[in-house]
């Protein structure tokens, strides 16, 4: 594969083509990963009471409801989105992946995860004390992803 870096002062916003003689595999998933960087710097709404607050979407580690309120989890903080998950599920670059009923999680954040075969897994992220469960249902999906990406390295 080949690489090439044009410039052109007269662009007002940054361009990536990718040429290609087929839609293969490998061309989906690098431009699969050229989105969720490109997403992943882009900032998302939260609210913290009545401030609005402005967090790039690589900080956030996990989203989760918590007393009929969507929550979004950084290392030090929580803040409220007023989303639903469904809609966050669309909204969110690849790199965050649904993992119970109430919880999607940043998978780039993994740090471990503790299985369960009784009950949910769980999830801890790296430099933090916070934790998310994984349902039975979304364990497996989630190890497949977490090994893609550590595949892909």
């Amino acid at each position: 594969m080949k690489i090439n870096i044009e410039f052109d002062e007269s662009l007002t916003e940054n361009e990536i083509c990718i040429r290609c003689a087929s839609l293969d595999e490998e061309i989906q998933r690098l431009q699969a990963a050229i989105s969720d960087i490109a997403l992943g710097s882009k900032k998302f709404v939260c609210y913290q009471e009545e401030k609005e607050c402005y967090i790039p979407f690589h900080d956030i580690l996990f989203f989760e409801t918590e007393s009929g309120h969507i929550c979004a989890h950084t290392k030090n903080q929580v803040y409220q989105t007023k989303l639903k998950l469904y809609e966050l599920e669309e909204l969110l670059p690849g790199m965050f992946m649904r993992v119970s009923k109430s919880a999607i999680l940043n998978t780039d954040h993994v740090y471990s995860i503790t299985k369960n075969l009784a009950a949910a897994s769980i999830v801890e992220f790296a430099g933090t004390h916070k934790q998310v469960y994984v349902s039975r249902y979304y364990y497996k999906p989630l190890k497949f992803k977490l090994e893609e990406k550590r595949n892909d390295l």
